[in-house]
């Protein structure tokens, strides 16, 4: 019975850092909150801390980049770019997401603390984002 259990626990996905397309074009300060804060999951640049190593935390690790990669990858904002709808809804879902305190998840923040971002960060990411949203809004 504990060999299974034992087996999987050796069973660790190799953490990976894809080749980044491009970055976002941010004003230097904010690109910087959003390094601390967001591009472990967001980019293609994740700091792999000592436990993304160890399972069952790698496991977890590993998916929630997955799964933050997928969503918003600050590392293929090219492709996002190339089609102004989609980086305008890109935007507004920073935006969003900033405004009901939905980022960083709890969990992240309690080993994170660069995470943790002060009302002053959050404001002024999500001021930023909102603007850049309407100004690349496509006519029509």
């Amino acid at each position: 019975m504990a060999a299974p259990l034992i087996a999987a626990l050796g069973v660790r996905p190799a953490p990976t850092n894809p080749p980044a397309e491009g970055d976002l074009p941010a004003p230097p300060a904010l690109k910087n909150i959003l390094r601390h804060a967001c591009y472990d999951c967001h980019s293609n640049e994740t700091r792999w801390p000592w436990y993304s190593t160890v399972a069952p935390l790698s496991w977890l690790l590993q998916r929630d980049v997955n799964h933050g990669r997928a969503r918003l990858n600050f590392s293929r904002w090219p492709d996002y770019a190339s089609d102004p709808g989609t980086a305008c809804e890109k935007l507004e879902k920073i935006a969003l997401v900033l405004t009901r305190g939905d980022m960083a998840p709890w969990y992240y923040q309690l080993l994170h603390p660069t995470a943790r971002l002060s009302r002053a960060q959050r404001d002024a990411v999500r001021d930023w984002a909102h603007q850049e949203a309407i100004a690349q809004q496509p006519p029509g």
